[in-house]
């Protein structure tokens, strides 16, 4: 009886170290992806309402006959008054009023919701955030120096510096397409008091997919940390193991922006569409630019991401 039972239950404990041994591979090639990469970023700017408040006027008018003011306007019901209790010839002229005094009535209450709306449109509008992503071949080593470069010396203080490093950003996209490998975009419209939270939601997403931001300038605050340990180790290992540069490797760059009205983005399905979705992003004015975030990954030169890598990390891109 008891090896009837033992020899039943060893096929199960088999399959379950089975199911078990491919959850932990899985898990340890995820593990890896995740604490084995540098990146960069470039950011700035903020959520605030744009300019001037609205106050809608005030009007008053005067009461027919001298007899004061009273809010609102036109021929109210206040007027009326008077007439009831008439009759005979007064019935026509009556008619008449309450028509007017409907009218005016509806006329104040379409002004008021024109009005809050264009308050509501003042100090809380409608901010499009959005998403890019560019997969390239490891070989785009110009473009990773041109990211660098903007680090180094971009002024991301000001409205007119974030959209000129965005502008500058998208450019150097625009002129390596034969590395374009991988694409995606998102784009998303709300509020401005909710807008904040959504474009944070995508920056550390994105943020939290490397190990070290080992260089990176963030409203002009300047950071560089290339001579870090992780840097070397990763570089020391890479070429010790002879990855530099091989083939099925890549540099992920991703674009986040938030901008007052409304950017519809095209869904990536080839390079027109990547082309197209850059270029709206890239044609932002300042006026308009809220908030950017340009993250590349890897950062480190001799570090790059695999095929692997791409899959595990960056699920939602695809070949373009």
């Amino acid at each position: 009886m008891y090896r009837k039972f033992r020899s039943s239950i060893k096929p199960f404990f088999k399959t379950l170290a089975v199911v078990f041994l491919a959850i932990v591979l899985v898990f340890s090639q995820v593990d890896g992806a995740l604490a084995a990469r540098t990146g960069g970023r470039i950011g700035g700017g903020s959520f605030r309402a744009p300019g001037r408040s609205f106050s809608p006027p005030t009007r008053t008018y005067q009461r027919p006959g001298g007899g004061g003011y009273y809010p609102g306007g036109g021929f109210g019901f206040p007027f009326l008054l008077p007439f009831f209790g008439f009759g005979g010839g007064f019935g026509g002229l009556f008619t008449i009023l309450i028509f007017i005094a409907i009218a005016n009535f509806l006329v104040r209450s379409f002004r008021q919701i024109g009005e809050e709306r264009e308050v509501e449109n003042n100090t809380n509008p409608t901010v499009s955030v959005a998403e890019v992503q560019v997969g390239l071949l490891a070989e785009a080593r110009e473009l990773q120096e041109e990211l660098d470069n903007l680090a180094a010396t971009a002024d991301t203080s000001s409205d007119r510096g974030r959209a000129q490093v965005l502008q500058e950003a998208t450019l150097a996209l625009l002129r390596h397409p034969e590395y374009w490998v991988y694409g995606a975009s998102t784009s998303d419209k709300t509020r401005l008091n909710a807008a904040e939270a959504k474009f944070n939601q995508l920056a550390l997403a994105e943020r939290s997919k490397v190990q070290e931001e080992t260089l990176s300038n963030v409203n002009n605050q300047r950071r560089d940390t290339q001579s870090s340990s992780l840097a070397n180790r990763q570089k020391g290992e890479l070429a010790e193991n002879n990855l530099m540069d091989g083939p099925g490797e890549y540099i992920v760059v991703t674009l986040i922006v938030g901008t007052l009205g409304d950017l519809s983005l095209p869904k990536i399905q080839g390079s027109d569409d990547l082309r197209q979705a850059l270029r709206q992003i890239g044609g932002i004015s300042s006026e308009q630019l809220l908030a950017f975030e340009v993250l590349w990954a890897p950062q480190a030169k001799g570090d790059t991401l695999t095929s692997d890598d791409v899959m595990a990390v960056y699920p939602n891109l695809s070949l373009v």
